[in-house]
């Protein structure tokens, strides 16, 4: 944490000096101790210090200054930091205009000079007026805040998209937020130029893409190297697993992940059946894990990337970034698993990002706080996300076309859905429209077995309604299902145009695609298991038919 802040200010020079050695021999260990001849250099300084969310505890300063009246500089202070106390310097004959500034600037206190001794005649005051201070202190958060609106899109997306990759942030709504009001008037921004990013460093980034968040926080977007043993697109479950082996057995592993580390898996807020962890664990803190393990073993993690072509060079394959940027490769590894499905419903789509969101529970739960939350979907990631939303909503409702979830979603959460009061099951239902002025407001639901159509208020509506393989970007001709998972190993029989693409005399591996060398894993691979235990597990398999392929060119 932070060191609470003293400033002191006195244009004589030998004073100040010996101001300073006093303060700093007897609170350097709870504060730190700045000393300035100018009074306007220290207000230039407070504003500099408020923007780097510093905290500053006290304000000493001689009152006859050339440059302002002592008086007068703890009066523009106290706009900066109002909560810090202020001590006025005076000498016998400024006694009364001390004494009028008690009342004028709400003076905490006045010394006169000289104060030999100070363990008489300044500690005892000064240490009062601190521990008054520190009894009405709480620190300010510490690190990356966010301001916007909460039903910005653009606002949500920047949350999103530090939720995912594990940066912790605060997030301050403009329109409830004093403090984020304060802020926005301390940098000068208007409200047209929200959502604005504060870094810890003082600087702030207006409006920012994702792209130029992930720069300034040290995230890699351009890959270092001109050739990859192998190469996985995904940082999902299988994708993480793929890059810890791939690293750990010395192969030179680039790992490329569109958004944030996780996949699907990495927005849960529990899984609880992962073997390991019998009190389950989140889905950020599993990413968290994997990436540190991956990165522990020389793997090099890009990311906000986008892979948007992929050419094929006698053995090598070569990636094209959507920022131009080309990648070598020798192997390549499929693991962009699925998607959620949209909710092709009328006026769901004009509030996405602004009440209604996919998976995104994690990241908007807070902002659900006493709020009517609304769940679309009967599989665990609907049940996950209802139980963690039901910990802020007032009331959160799951909706879904079946009797119940015994079909759908694992017994435990079921149990853990009934036992939980404020969440309530609307059974053989479905939305039938999404409404709202800038933000949705009230969803109509419809019965299915009666027809009926009953108009609820709703602050958020989560949509969890299945899945689809994330497979439309790939411009290179593999071999799908009809619903678009890509085949794999014996699979690719079944094709009438496999043997005119594969030309080689073995089979393909069971997770190699039609074309040799380009392996899938995971959710987007077709007859996967949709669990995040088989995902780790092929990714860990995709990595040793690598090592086959790779020894035979």
């Amino acid at each position: 944490m932070k060191q609470p802040i003293i400033i002191a200010v006195d244009d004589d020079p030998q004073v100040l000096r010996a101001l300073s050695r006093d303060l700093r021999n007897t609170y350097r260990k709870d504060y730190k101790i700045l000393s300035t001849e100018s009074a306007s250099e220290a207000l230039n300084a407070l504003k500099e210090l408020k923007k780097k969310n510093e905290t500053v505890a006290m304000l000493i300063s001689d009152q006859r200054m050339p440059e302002m009246l002592g008086v007068d500089y703890l009066s523009k202070a106290k706009k900066e930091f109002p909560e810090a106390k202020r001590v006025l310097l005076t000498a016998y004959s400024d006694t009364d205009a001390a004494i009028k500034a008690i009342n004028d600037v709400q003076l905490d206190y006045y010394l006169m000079k000289p104060w030999d001794p100070p363990e008489e005649k300044m500690f005892p005051v000064l240490n009062d007026l601190l521990e008054a201070w520190q009894n009405n202190y709480t620190p300010d958060y510490e690190g990356l805040r966010v301001i916007g609106f909460q039903f910005s899109p653009k606002s949500h997306e920047i949350k999103d998209f530090l939720s995912g990759n594990l940066f912790p942030y605060q997030w301050m709504d403009v329109e409830t937020s004093d403090k984020a009001k304060e802020l926005l008037a301390t940098y000068f921004i208007d409200m047209k130029e929200l959502p604005v990013v504060l870094l810890e460093d003082g600087t702030y980034l207006k409006d920012p893409s994702v792209t130029e968040i992930a720069e300034r926080l040290g995230l890699k977007p351009h890959a270092s190297a001109e050739l990859y043993d192998v190469v996985i697109i995904g940082a999902g479950p299988a994708g993480l697993s793929a890059a810890v082996y791939g690293g750990s057995e010395g192969l030179k592993t680039l790992l490329i992940e569109k958004r944030a580390p996780g996949g699907q898996a990495g927005t849960s807020s529990r899984i609880e059946n992962y073997l390991g962890f019998p009190s389950g664990l989140s889905g950020s803190d599993l990413s968290r894990r994997a990436i540190t393990q991956a990165t522990r073993f020389g793997v090099e993690f890009l990311s906000p990337a986008e892979v948007v072509d992929i050419e094929l060079q006698d053995n090598y394959k070569i990636l094209t970034l959507s920022t131009g940027a080309k990648i070598n490769t020798r192997s390549l590894i499929i693991a962009t698993g699925v998607d959620y499905r949209k909710l092709d419903t009328k006026g769901v789509s004009d509030f996405t990002g602004a009440g209604v969101y996919y998976g995104a529970a994690t990241t908007e739960a807070n902002g659900c706080r006493d709020r009517e939350v609304f769940v679309v979907g009967g599989g665990n990631s609907a049940g996950q996300g209802a139980m963690y939303l039901s910990q802020y909503a007032k009331t959160v409702y799951i909706v879904i076309r079946r009797p119940d979830l015994t079909e759908t979603m694992s017994h435990y959460l079921i149990d853990q859905i009934k036992d939980t009061p404020n969440i309530r099951l609307l059974p053989c239902s479905e939305i039938v429209e999404a409404r709202g002025n800038g933000h949705l407001q009230e969803l109509d639901i419809k019965e299915l077995n009666s027809g009926d159509v009953q108009t609820l208020h709703a602050d958020s509506l989560f949509i969890f309604i299945g899945a689809k393989p994330f497979t439309d970007w790939m411009p290179i001709n593999l071999f799908k299902d009809p619903r678009g998972f890509i085949e794999t190993g014996r699979n690719l029989f079944l094709y009438p145009n496999f043997k005119k693409s594969w030309k080689l005399e073995r089979e393909p591996y069971p997770l190699e695609t039609c074309v040799p060398g380009i392996f899938a894993s995971g959710d987007v691979r077709a007859t996967a298991m949709n669990r995040v235990a088989s995902a780790v597990g092929e990714g860990a398999m995709a990595i040793s038919f690598v090592h086959k392929y790779l020894a035979e060119i």
